[in-house]
């Protein structure tokens, strides 16, 4: 599935610890917004994470999901490109 995570964290050290892990789930393409391709267990591992990380009283995350033909409709306006998942091949 294709998720695209958005968050807004209060505390500087709690949002830079949550961009971290982020990383090891997708690709960054705005301060506070990944675009991640992950499959059910590994999206409900994700988001597990991230409710230990933030304070549900101050913070917002947000999960948008996206079907296959709405994400070859993506648009941008300005820099950036669309991310295409590296294709892996094991041997």
């Amino acid at each position: 599935m294709f998720v695209v995570v958005c968050y807004d964290v209060v505390d500087d050290r709690t949002r830079t610890r949550l961009a971290k892990l982020m990383q090891n789930y997708g690709n960054r393409v705005q301060k506070s917004v990944f675009e991640c391709t992950v499959d059910d267990r590994v999206y409900l591992r994700m988001k597990e994470q991230i409710e230990k990380l933030i304070d549900w009283e101050e913070d917002s995350v947000r999960y948008y999901f996206l079907c296959g033909s709405c994400v070859k409709q993506v648009e941008i306006s300005g820099w950036g490109a669309i991310r295409e998942d590296e294709e892996v091949i094991v041997v």
